[in-house]
């Protein structure tokens, strides 16, 4: 039986990995300590998500342990003895960085450099994949010429007709503090490929959603418009006239693909990983959108001012992704999406 070892095990990525490598027969071991309760208080805890794993996943062992502790990190991996590892623990929200920079870049940077180091030393043979983020890319996307339309931005350069591919620079434009700390993360997954000639991934994720989301107002997109929508709460638009774009991928077509890519891995590569253009929508066709679902009017308020560094229009080109691995597409649609973190939060009011 193959290991697998998740960091950030409790999260929406994290838990989906481990459902998924679970029933394709794998171990599973997570690693998480529930730093999202510190980052966003209640409402981001996710021992729920832990528990859950841990009464559904025959083959799970749990680790209650911060990616920052260099010590046990480097000794924790060769304990377990992985197969592969997937990297998805991080402090995920660019406005919440600016108020916890230290935590933020060791958490980011730091902690993903110590679990590099520490598979380096275990093996230099088993995959590695490291969750990073659109936001590496800055704020430069939003220097493309944009079209307005009634509901939406979208690109008026036919070059990015397809969304953003992974060539886009990553430098001399405002990432925020977070998209910084991301960039370190993701460089030093590259880097470690490529010197050493490690198999490893970086996943550039778009809004990266699903029912399992433990969303709130500083992360988590579409799960937390969908829980003021149900709570009858007001969500707060900032900027953009509420037109801002964003491509939307459930956390199980994430799983797929990191699938795909450990099953065949390759040296130090860099996707995008999003919905695509087809699994785009704005926060006022989100409100539409949930709504219909629903049969709840969105209540909420704009504010003039947008969040720093916050992308006008965003959409990734999946184009790579296809052509490095054509057995993976997309199969959940933005409808199946919203359809399923709308059920979640109904069950979690009951």
């Amino acid at each position: 039986m193959k290991t697998l070892l998740v960091t950030g095990s409790s999260g929406l990525i994290g838990s989906e990995v481990c459902v998924h490598f679970a029933n394709l027969g794998w171990k599973i071991h997570g690693i998480d300590n529930n730093q999202r309760a510190v980052f966003f208080g209640a409402a981001g805890d996710t021992r729920w998500n832990q528990h859950r794993l841990e009464k559904t996943i025959k083959d799970y062992t749990h680790h209650e342990l911060d990616i920052r502790d260099r010590e046990n990190v480097l000794k924790i991996i060769p304990e377990i003895k992985p197969d592969a590892i997937m990297h998805t623990a991080a402090q995920p929200s660019h406005d919440k960085a600016a108020a916890i920079p230290f935590d933020d870049f060791d958490t980011n940077a730091v902690g993903t450099f110590n679990l590099l180091e520490a598979t380096r030393r275990y093996s230099t043979q088993i995959p590695f994949v490291h969750m990073s983020t659109n936001k590496v890319y800055g704020d430069a996307p939003n220097e493309i010429p944009l079209i307005e339309l009634p509901t939406r931005w979208d690109y008026a350069d036919e070059k990015y007709k397809n969304g953003i591919p992974e060539t886009f620079r990553i430098d001399q434009t405002k990432h925020s503090l977070f998209g910084a700390s991301k960039v370190s993360g993701d460089i030093s997954v590259q880097e470690y490929g490529r010197y050493f000639n490690m198999p490893t991934a970086i996943l550039r994720g778009g809004c990266l959603t699903g029912p399992n989301h433990t969303g709130v107002e500083l992360h988590g997109f579409l799960s937390y418009l969908v829980k003021c929508n149900l709570e009858q709460k007001e969500y707060t638009v900032f900027g953009y006239k509420g037109k801002q774009v964003r491509d939307n991928i459930h956390s199980y077509d994430v799983a797929r693909f990191i699938e795909e890519f450990i099953a065949a891995p390759r040296i130090a590569e860099v996707y995008n990983i999003g919905g695509g253009k087809n699994n785009t929508c704005s926060v006022l066709e989100a409100f539409d959108m949930i709504s219909a679902i629903s049969g709840i009017p969105m209540k909420w308020n704009y504010q003039e001012e947008n969040r720093i560094g916050d992308h006008i229009c965003y959409y990734s080109d999946l184009s790579k992704m296809r052509n490095h691995y054509p057995k993976w597409d997309i199969t959940k649609s933005l409808t199946d999406t919203f359809k399923e973190i709308y059920q979640a939060w109904v069950l979690k009011k009951q």
